[in-house]
């Protein structure tokens, strides 16, 4: 964020975030550009309720025309901790009877789950806070993949790993268990310049106060300053046949597409001489199976087994970040990795990242 122009003392980290104050295009530059967050909520209010007269009486204040389109009916989602107005299907349906009241649509619709907008309401200890998406789909959907493997990376966790090993315009990228791709999309972007949100729409799009001339100019300077190099950078490749049809199915008629050599293969396979013919070391991005494809037992210790051994024996000095369910995964490998905690779709897991 402080890349985009904010200050840190305008940055206030909090739990499950950061809070910040911005103007409608700060908000869709950095829609546009952030790699890691879940969304951008605008905060709308905050204020005290003991009861639903009170609650209505706080919403009826807002000006709703302000925030919303023409005919926009939110999606309302609340959680509720320790509040007097607990239960949350009976606050969201107030709060949204209010909103269709004051915007002149009629009332007794039933909750969106796929409307264009979401408001996300939180009732804690009686003190309220709503906040309006400006997001929509969260920002790991980039808009690009449409072909996903079985437990696909989310390309917030693959843009992280990335940055902890220090990936680089300049680097090679080898994503030899490449699923759907993600691993390898990321690092087209960075290496071409595209920002993580150039391919996608966002909810602010059609929310008042936000301007589409403002937005598509935006854009046309992030195209200005984009590269393309002429020849592949980023070698995927995965023994699953699936997993192929994937990615390619993923970067069809992408401009960066030429810039990721796919091919059909088994990792243990791979010799470094056959992608870096001068001896260029780059970075080894992993995301093995494991879970329900790689089950704990014998054959998990005999794939990290033979999986050290073939990084060490062909792949020495070269940086590795890998992605394994627990620290003591990490372990087992037994490479002098640093390990990164993450949470990945609600499950904790580690990312490995060092020199080989």
């Amino acid at each position: 964020m402080t890349d985009l122009g904010f200050s840190v003392p305008d940055l206030t980290p909090m739990a499950g975030g950061i809070e910040f104050n911005a103007r409608p295009e700060q908000i869709m530059n950095a829609s546009l550009h952030l790699k890691t967050p879940l969304r951008i909520l605008m905060r709308l209010a905050r204020f005290k309720a003991t009861s639903f007269s009170a609650l209505e009486k706080k919403i009826t204040a807002l000006d709703w025309k302000l925030h919303l389109p023409v005919n926009g009916c939110p999606d309302i989602r609340v959680t509720a901790k320790k509040s007097r107005l607990y239960h949350s299907g009976a606050v969201a349906q107030r709060i949204q009877t209010t909103i269709l009241k004051q915007l002149g649509i009629r009332t007794g619709l039933k909750a969106d789950r796929n409307a264009d907008h979401t408001l996300f309401v939180r009732a804690d200890h009686d003190a309220f806070t709503l906040s309006l998406d400006t997001t929509g789909a969260p920002f790991f959907k980039r808009g690009i993949k449409t072909e996903l493997t079985p437990a696909p990376l989310r390309e917030s966790i693959a843009s992280a790993m990335l940055t902890w090993a220090g990936f680089s315009k300049d680097d090679i990228l080898i994503d030899p268990m490449c699923g759907s791709g993600t691993f390898s999309i990321e690092a087209a972007l960075s290496h071409t310049g595209t920002p993580p949100g150039y391919y996608r729409s966002f909810a602010f799009e059609t929310l008042p106060g936000f301007s589409q001339k403002t937005w598509q100019h935006l854009k046309r300077q992030a195209a200005e300053t984009r590269f393309l190099p002429s020849h592949p950078t980023i070698f995927a490749s995965d023994a699953d046949a699936g997993a192929i049809t994937a990615i390619k199915e993923n970067i069809k008629n992408r401009d960066f597409a030429r810039l990721i050599d796919i091919r059909h293969t088994d990792f243990f396979t791979i010799h470094p001489d056959q992608i870096s013919s001068r001896g260029k070391k780059g970075l080894i991005a992993l995301n093995p199976p494991y879970g329900k494809r790689l089950k704990h037992d014998t054959r998990q210790r005999d794939f990290y087994r033979d999986l050290r051994n073939k990084l060490r024996s062909d792949f020495k000095g070269w940086r590795l970040a890998i992605i394994l369910p627990a620290p003591d995964d990490l372990k087992q490998l037994d490479l002098k990795l640093k390990s990164h905690p993450i949470f990945h779709g609600g499950v904790e897991a580690v990312a490995g990242i060092g020199v080989i």
